[in-house]
């Protein structure tokens, strides 16, 4: 029994040596791998600040925190450890995990935009909901449910980038300092944005004058313009992200016809505009894979509209 806790502690030892001598291979690996997923972060952020439509200011923060929570769960329960086996045990089906989240994202997308033009809305269905707590436990729940899909398009995009030769802990390591980063990061901001209101009227109402008095009105009078802002932004950005997934997924198996007609069509784009080239170029490819997941979106939602419903 002592020479096996012994042997234990050896190992515990051996490993927190090998932890502390690849932390800075962790943290490259990390930052590497968040910055690639990015585009699915903007969408996060977008995305978050609708679940808190209807509920008391007083338990805004707390429903974020929840949220937040729950998303650190999904990142490192659920999906670092599916990832990690999949990454070790069946590398090829990363691709269509991938382009599965993106279909969902690109259905997302094109569901709002048939929201918007159909006049349904799912606020009208929150409203209605008039027992506070069963507000608050569906709107944390929807929010989690769709932070799953994000998380999960975060962390394989993430673990996609790591070097396949890495090892398992450097590999772990990377994937749990992204998981923390972008959640703190995404819900630090979304707290900022459902809040900024409250200390514009802080600002306004305070006692000060001049300037400060000033700035508080203007974000007060900035927050609806910035949510229905923020409310496109997440439309786009599951389109552009879900889009760009789907291509690079097509690129992945030998598909590339209209991806790489998109890459030339950017190209030329760039060429043709000097020093904004390559912005025009981006434009160009991001304009391109929204409407790519626009198209998939649609073609998605349409069937899943031709499905009959119970109680229908």
């Amino acid at each position: 029994m002592a020479g096996g806790l012994v042997a234990l502690l050896d190992d515990i030892a051996a490993l927190a040596k090998l932890a502390a001598a690849s932390l800075d291979d962790v943290g490259a690996a990390a930052g590497r791998a968040g910055v690639k997923a990015a585009g699915v972060v903007i969408d996060d952020t977008a995305v978050t600040p609708r679940y808190v439509v209807g509920l008391t200011p007083d338990r805004e923060l707390p429903i974020i925190g929840k949220i937040a929570l729950g998303s650190i769960a999904n990142k490192l329960v659920v999906i670092l450890p599916l990832a990690l086996l999949l990454s070790a045990f069946a590398p090829w089906a990363l691709t269509p995990i991938l382009m599965l989240g993106g279909t969902y994202l690109s259905f997302e997308a094109a569901e709002k935009i048939l929201e918007a033009i159909t006049g349904t809305h799912d606020a009208d269905a929150v409203a209605e909901i008039t027992d506070a707590k069963a507000l608050e436990k569906r709107q944390v729940l929807g929010a989690i449910r769709t932070d799953l899909i994000l998380s999960a398009e975060i962390m394989v995009i993430a673990l996609a980038q790591l070097p396949a030769d890495m090892s398992f802990v450097t590999r772990a390591g990377a994937l749990v300092l992204v998981a923390f980063a972008i959640t703190i990061g995404v819900y630090g901001v979304v707290a900022l944005i459902v809040k900024m209101d409250d200390i514009g009227l802080h600002l306004s109402r305070g006692g000060a004058t001049g300037a400060v008095a000033g700035f508080g009105r203007g974000l007060v009078t900035a927050m609806p313009v910035l949510l229905t802002a923020l409310s496109h932004i997440g439309v786009a950005a599951m389109a552009w992200v879900g889009g760009g997934i789907l291509l690079h997924g097509l690129e992945e198996f030998g598909v590339g016809a209209i991806p790489h007609a998109l890459h030339h069509w950017s190209e030329v784009a760039g060429a043709a505009t000097g020093p904004l080239g390559g912005v025009v170029a981006w434009l160009v490819y991001a304009l391109g894979s929204a409407v790519a997941g626009l198209v998939v979106g649609a073609v998605v939602a349409g069937l899943l509209h031709l499905i009959p419903r119970k109680g229908h």
